[in-house]
């Protein structure tokens, strides 16, 4: 085959499928639909490649700690672990993207930043990254994202022709790719890191009214970051580095903290700003936005046992308790279904059971049998019943938070708003964020990461990538490379 040969893409079945980029919504910002089959496949059969460490995020660790309530979002939110004062156990970890469970710490790499809180409501999860935007925004191309930064099927090999190839058919990726390319892309420690919810979510509180949040975890010991250099010296003589500080840190009692911060938005107000608020791709400047602070996470004790209370850890999205609910936004509705099938495979199905996904609240469930469980079903199995089974208690919890939409069912991307496209947000960070010392740092990281492997045509559609985010940036990154 060719690359000129029209070769339709076909599900597993050999159908050919309507999109290899859009999900079926009703309307173009609408909720994702449980019968786009295709979807469902290209997640389901990700979740199933490999076995058993994770399939992003394999390599990583964490530590148990606290968390404190020390603002007033109450007006914001019900929920309870949110509520002022309040005290919450929970359990982090952290983790690089790409690479295998015995890869560097140190690969140039987004990392991981999950938490599970175990609140009086049952435990609730927040899955974000060390940045506040991601590469892709639609969950029918995360699969072959993943895919382009992993291992070729010839070799075994990772190859940066195939990262760069998929970049820059990808236009939504500069912004992530920005970050990653830049200083932030190799944190010192996973304790100089922030961490992003990334995705937008909503906040209902008791008198019903709904918010729109952003979740901005800000490291209180700094944001510390590693040169490439640096950080290939310590790929070679310590791959555990971001491991072992992060469990010695904890051990010699410097317990690291993180205060939680919050963007809110009206759910009015959603339609109309300049950017789509629920695009991943895309941050809501805090001009806009201020943070508004809302309380304070710290790590004070390690794990005794790894593979029980950090690998068999598990964190997902769709853990969301009342007075929280998911947003429009694609990737979020699309792992909230990706996120816990990964876990039934991954560890089984009743690996909530576990002592470290078991939640600290009363668990009154209709799940029942399948391998390993080990708490004991009673009878009646079934809903709804005259037994005296546990019921749905809208009245007292609500119904779970939502939003309206109505449209046809169609595959296609977002609505654009006012200022939306693929490049502006990306340029603002090189331009106005950066300086000009980390915006050489950027080119030299950029032109390294070229020079290894990637090919013509790519090699030239990199160019313009970045000549598309800033002129100049993308004609040193083409002068340095050609000349290298």
């Amino acid at each position: 085959m060719t690359n000129n040969e029209a070769v339709p893409t076909t599900t597993d079945s050999g159908i050919a499928v309507a999109s290899d980029e859009h999900s079926l919504t009703v309307g173009p910002d609408g909720p994702i639909l449980l019968h786009d089959h295709y979807l469902l496949e290209q997640m389901a059969q990700w979740n199933r490649e490999r076995v058993p460490e994770r399939q992003p995020h394999a390599k990583g660790s964490g530590a148990f700690g606290g968390f404190e309530v020390t603002g007033d979002v109450s007006g914001y939110t019900k929920a309870v672990v949110f509520q002022p004062r309040t005290k919450t156990d929970l359990v982090a970890r952290f983790s690089t993207v790409a690479g295998e469970r015995g890869s560097p710490d140190t690969w140039r790499d987004p990392r991981g930043f999950a938490v599970k809180f175990y609140t009086a409501e049952g435990n609730y999860d927040m899955v974000g990254n060390n940045t506040p935007v991601f590469f892709i925004r639609d969950p029918l191309k995360f699969q072959h994202f993943i895919r382009s930064q992993k291992r070729r099927a010839d070799n075994n090999l990772r190859d940066h022709d195939m990262q760069w190839d998929f970049w820059t058919l990808s236009p939504e990726s500069a912004h992530q790719v920005a970050y990653l390319m830049g200083d932030r892309g190799i944190p010192r420690t996973w304790r100089h890191m922030n961490g992003y919810s990334s995705h937008t979510y909503m906040w209902v509180n008791q008198r019903t009214e709904k918010f729109w949040v952003k979740y901005h975890f800000i490291s209180d010991q700094g944001v510390e970051c590693l040169t490439q250099e640096e950080a290939d010296a310590l790929a070679s003589s310590d791959g555990d580095y971001h491991t072992r500080d992060l469990f010695e840190a904890i051990a010699r009692g410097e317990h690291p903290s993180w205060t939680l911060k919050v963007q809110i938005m009206r759910v009015e107000e959603a339609t109309t700003y300049r950017f789509n608020p629920f695009d991943v791709t895309k941050v809501w400047p805090h001009a806009d936005y201020p943070l508004v602070e809302v309380g304070r996470m710290t790590l004070d004790r390690n794990p005794t046992d790894h593979h029980s209370e950090i690998e068999q850890l598990a964190v997902e999205p769709s853990n969301l308790v009342p007075g929280i609910g998911p947003s429009p936004d694609k990737m979020l509705l699309g792992r909230m279904f990706s996120y816990p099938d990964a876990h039934r495979y991954r560890i089984g199905a009743n690996y909530n059971q576990l002592p470290v996904n078991a939640p600290r609240s009363p668990v009154h469930s209709y799940s029942k049998d399948g391998a390993m469980r080990y708490q004991r079903v009673s009878d009646p199995v079934y809903a709804p019943n005259s037994k005296g089974g546990p019921r749905a208690d809208t009245a007292r919890y609500g119904e779970q938070a939502g939003w309206h939409t109505d449209g046809e069912l169609v595959r296609s991307a977002y609505t654009l708003h006012a200022e939306d496209d693929d490049w502006g947000q990306a340029a603002t960070l090189v331009r106005d964020v950066m300086d000009d010392a980390q915006r050489d740092r950027l080119v030299s990281n950029i032109v390294g990461h070229l020079l290894d492997g990637v090919t013509e045509p790519v090699l030239e559609r990199a160019f313009e990538y970045w000549r598309n985010v800033d002129k100049e940036l993308g004609q040193r990154v083409e002068e340095a490379a050609r000349a290298g």
